[in-house]
């Protein structure tokens, strides 16, 4: 890495510096080798740092650098070459630190020594502190290129010591004193090392770093600072190892106070309920949280609703949260057992026509409630909560033109093709209730829709409408009283010949059609 650089005319390596990095598409090691043997890497280091004032070169030859590194034959040479990484990560060109970060990421992924331990590499040449330096003062590249590599570190075992040491917390003292930009840096790492394994979601857990994110998004005064801390609740939701722990922090409290909060931005408000729908979707969320706890952030949301708001987005995010929240056993439970139940929302707005937003959120929250996307042995809820779910239905089937619960089927199934998808959701949830599949078999119509091979023409229609039929078909042939009954036989051999012929079959051939469109003209 010491060697001078000893050309006088950088032409050549320019050219072919250019020529390796911008070959379109990748780069093999035969190739990686061949250039390597004509430009080694101490020449082409030596020329990045002492000819950066050349027009173009510093970009092409990091470009070229970056495109090595990610071959294995590339990426087999940085070991040797740590001195160099450790420079770059600290260099005043916000291109070579981008570079510099790049490359420990095509260390950790590429190295296919398995004598060299690349995440000990890491640790015995201080890289880390030095990537966290480049998160906190590097431009947006800079920090997410250190982020990324900051991640795939964390992926091993070793770097548990170097991000945790026993006696300092490096990303508390480094929040602590950082902008605000660089704290929700700092925070988006914390995501990302929670996500990383469930042994560092215990470290960071146990370190508390997790009210670092609470301590942010409580300060609601700065909207562009709350929404990104929410983005990252919301990506901390999705960590399937960390729901366990999230049950133990005030997550719940944050949330509630968003969104009952009417002076808070309804955008704030939007994506705080779309986080709570994504954390108490999680079922093993309730083993550690107390159900009196949740209760309250569901009753916020229904407030909101009851409020009858007037920005529809709004409206459908809250349905769509709880929707999000009934997809869980326990959430469907909750949803359909408190006073009053949050469901009603849901129940009434999924036959109101008069809003299709509002409609096609709430079929879809109706579907997940009544345990479309449930495992079967789940589908099903305790006594209160299932006679509150038919009581809804019949009530509002009273309520409305109809009268009936399958003349409110009927009707959502002769809408649009989109609404009709929603509709075989909910019929597919709902039909393992005996009360729903008596309401089904009483309509011809219905069961002339779900059987019809020819309703649906794109692939995600025929699919739904499918599996519609095949939940009726066995919650009809698992009921005694109906599957022996001889008016009914008609209706049996419909669903067993539809479901017979699958979701594509209609019977027919069909060729494809050609579209002839006239060219666009400027």
């Amino acid at each position: 890495m010491e060697e001078e650089f000893a050309m006088d005319d950088t032409a050549p390596l320019l050219q072919s510096a250019s020529d390796f990095a911008y070959y379109p598409g990748n780069q093999n090691d035969a190739v990686a080798k061949e250039f390597l043997d004509r430009f080694p890497l101490p020449v082409i280091i030596s020329a990045l740092q002492t000819k950066s004032d050349v027009a173009g070169l510093e970009k092409t030859l990091v470009d070229c650098l970056e495109k090595l590194f990610k071959t294995k034959y590339g990426a087999s040479l940085i070991p040797q070459y740590m001195g160099f990484v450790q420079l770059g990560l600290t260099a005043d060109s916000q291109a070579v630190r981008c570079l510099a970060c790049k490359t420990v990421s095509c260390l950790l992924e590429n190295v296919a020594d398995k004598t060299i331990s690349p995440a000990q590499l890491i640790v015995d040449h201080g890289i880390y502190p030095l990537l966290l330096d480049c998160l906190i003062n590097g431009n947006e590249q800079v920090a997410t290129a250190s982020l990324e590599s900051i991640q795939e570190f964390a992926s091993f075992p070793e770097a548990m010591e170097a991000i945790f040491p026993e006696n300092d917390s490096d990303l508390r003292n480094l929040s602590a004193r950082c902008s605000s930009l660089a704290r929700v840096r700092v925070c988006s790492l914390i995501v990302k090392l929670f996500s990383a394994s469930a042994s560092m979601a215990a470290a960071v857990y146990n370190s508390e770093l997790l009210s670092l994110l609470e301590a942010e998004v409580s300060n609601k005064d700065d909207t562009l600072v709350t929404s990104s801390i929410l983005e990252l609740f919301y990506e901390l939701a999705e960590v399937e190892h960390g729901t366990v722990l999230l049950g133990g922090t005030p997550i719940i409290q944050v949330l509630s106070s968003i969104i009952s909060d009417t002076s808070v931005d309804r955008i704030l408000r939007s994506r705080a309920m779309m986080i709570t729908g994504r954390v108490l979707s999680k079922e093993n969320f309730y083993a550690v949280t107390d159900e009196s706890s949740v209760k309250p952030l569901i009753s916020d949301i229904d407030r909101l609703l009851e409020s009858e708001i007037q920005d529809s987005d709004e409206c459908e995010c809250a349905l769509e949260a709880l929707g999000k929240i009934g997809s869980s056993t326990t959430g469907a439970t909750l949803l359909l057992s408190m006073l009053p139940p949050a469901a009603r929302h849901v129940i009434y707005a999924a036959f109101d026509r008069q809003a299709r937003g509002k409609q096609l959120a709430a079929l879809a929250a109706l579907g997940d409630i009544s345990g479309q996307s449930r495992s079967e042995n789940d589908i099903i809820l305790n006594d209160e909560a299932e006679e509150n779910l038919r009581r809804l239905i019949y009530e509002t089937a009273s309520k409305s033109s109809k009268l009936t619960p399958s003349g409110l089927f009927l009707s959502i199934l002769q809408q649009d093709s989109e609404v009709r998808l929603a509709a075989y959701r909910v019929i597919t949830g709902l039909v393992r209730r005996s009360w729903c599949l008596m309401e089904i078999c009483s309509k011809q119509e219905i069961v002339n829709i779900v059987t019809d091979p020819n309703k649906e023409t794109v692939k995600r229609g025929m699919d739904a409408r499918y599996d519609c039929c095949k939940a009726i078909h066995k919650a009809f042939m698992a009921s005694g009283k109906l599957s022996s009954n001889p008016a009914l036989t008609g209706i049996a051999s419909m669903l067993q010949e539809a479901v017979s012929r699958g979701a594509y079959f209609t019977g027919q051939h069909r060729v494809a059609q050609p579209t002839v469109k006239t060219a666009e003209r400027f």
